[in-house]
């Protein structure tokens, strides 16, 4: 069974076709044989149409009709969840309304560069058993957009948050128009509908239930292709590992049982299904050691502008990243494998980025003698004086975020790093062996950043 349907996942990633102009004849002499002139695009409807609603959306931001459209946007770490889950609700929002007098035209965005999504192997290997065009020309992402969000933003018909609840400060000028979360309600957006805030171990699961729920009280139901069903299967697969994970819900389980029973795997048994799909991805999604420092460092990126209640600097830029190697490991990635080296790269990084605050998060498992393992995570704190806020300025901010991390209100002992004393100032390592992670450490400086004056 797993044999068979890795052998099936390996040639449907390898089948292309390759594409001739419409006009081409059987005879037509070829100018230029090239590799730029011959592209190999995807194969299937799921491919068509979101290459299609890419072109029709430039197309129309061209001739000025960018009220005409809805974004759907996944948060900027663009994980397999946020990207499955945008494309599946734009999917939805298109092909529920097209026999309407009212169709909607909507567009996933995937909020990462392009030259970024190749930095997590999962999404490349689920869109290629997609059978979506090599090298993502069919999505939309975020060094794509023909104008800034925050002037886009203003004549949108409106976004659709998926696997964040409160948009970016870049979009907040934007009509929030459905939201779909599954960690906490940050109260935004509070007349979005649908808006549907709730724990599960995928925000595909909250998007596709909608999804299914709407369909089925169609009076004739779309056309959903077995590419993006098993995509869903995917993100729900690895965020769930194979729904026995503890963060599994009921809903990631019921989901998923709709959801297969409209794929090419209706006949499989859903346990075998999601296994298979989880020990795939999990597999790809480890394949990064050969990533160096700056490729780990954007990765797993998010960041935000944040106003602060200081008439000298009322805004503070913050970025988090999320790394699965420890400092010590992280060091041997750069040039000279050096501590000096890790801040030097990182400093290049987020001054590109134009970040003030900068936190990562590293976690790693520490091996004893016997097999037993530990997991560590780390959390490493450092603050800018050359972006918008000066030398004096940058000490102050980082006095008050590094004693709102110390003095945590969530019971997280941080113990200095085995080589803090090395660090310069305005850098601080620590470990810790909780599971915190971004969700838990990002609202904890943002409001130390709130209160900073």
């Amino acid at each position: 069974m797993k044999a068979l349907r890795t052998i099936i996942l390996a040639f449907l990633a390898t089948s292309r076709v390759v594409a001739m102009p419409q006009n081409s004849l059987p005879n037509q002499k070829v100018l230029d044989a090239s590799a730029k002139h011959v592209k190999a695009l995807g194969v299937g409807h799921f491919s068509e149409w979101s290459r299609a609603t890419k072109k029709q959306f430039l197309v129309d931001w061209q001739a000025g009709k960018e009220s005409e459209w809805i974004i759907v946007e996944g948060n900027e770490g663009g994980d397999l969840d946020s990207m499955t889950a945008a494309l599946t609700w734009a999917y939805h929002l298109e092909h529920s309304s097209e026999n309407t007098s009212h169709p909607i035209k909507a567009i996933a965005l995937l909020q990462t560069p392009s030259h970024a999504l190749d930095l997590r192997p999962e999404n490349k290997l689920a869109l290629d058993n997609s059978q979506m065009t090599p090298g993502h020309e069919d999505l939309l992402t975020m060094d794509e957009l023909p104008e800034d969000p925050e002037t886009l933003s203003r004549k949108l018909q409106g976004i659709v948050l998926v696997d964040h609840a409160e948009p970016l400060r870049k979009w907040s000028h934007a009509n929030i128009l459905s939201i779909f979360d599954h960690h906490k309600d940050r109260g935004t957006a509070p007349d979005a509908k649908p808006r549907i805030v709730e724990i599960a171990a995928s925000c595909t699961t909250l998007v596709a239930r909608q999804m299914l729920d709407e369909l089925e009280k169609l009076d004739q139901e779309y056309h959903m292709p077995h590419e993006l069903l098993e995509l869903v299967l995917s993100a729900i697969a690895i965020d769930s590992s194979g729904l026995t994970s503890d963060k599994t819900t009921k809903a990631d389980i019921e989901v998923s049982k709709r959801i297969l029973a409209r794929s090419n795997w209706k006949n499989d048994n859903l346990e075998d299904v999601m296994e298979d799909l989880d020990d795939e991805l999990s597999k790809a999604q480890k394949d990064i050691d050969h990533l160096d420092l700056r490729d780990l460092l954007r990765r797993d990126w998010k960041g935000d502008l944040i106003d602060t209640p200081s008439p000298r600097t009322p805004t503070v830029s913050l970025g988090f990243a999320s790394i699965p190697y420890s400092m010590d490991e992280q060091i041997l990635k750069t040039d000279f494998a050096e501590l000096f080296d890790w801040f030097a790269v990182h400093a290049a990084w987020t001054a590109e980025a134009g970040v003030d605050i900068s936190i990562c998060l590293n976690k790693y498992k520490k091996h004893y003698k016997g097999g037993k393992k530990e997991k560590i995570r780390e959390v490493v704190l450092t603050v800018r004086d050359d972006v918008r806020i000066d030398q004096d300025q940058a000490d102050s901010l980082f006095k008050t975020v590094k004693e709102a991390l110390e003095k945590n209100d969530e019971g997280i002992e941080l113990v200095p790093w085995h080589r803090a004393h090395e660090l310069a100032p305005r850098q601080m390592v620590w470990t810790h062996k909780s599971g915190a992670g971004r969700k838990l450490f990002r609202p904890i400086v943002e409001e130390a950043v709130l209160g900073w004056e």
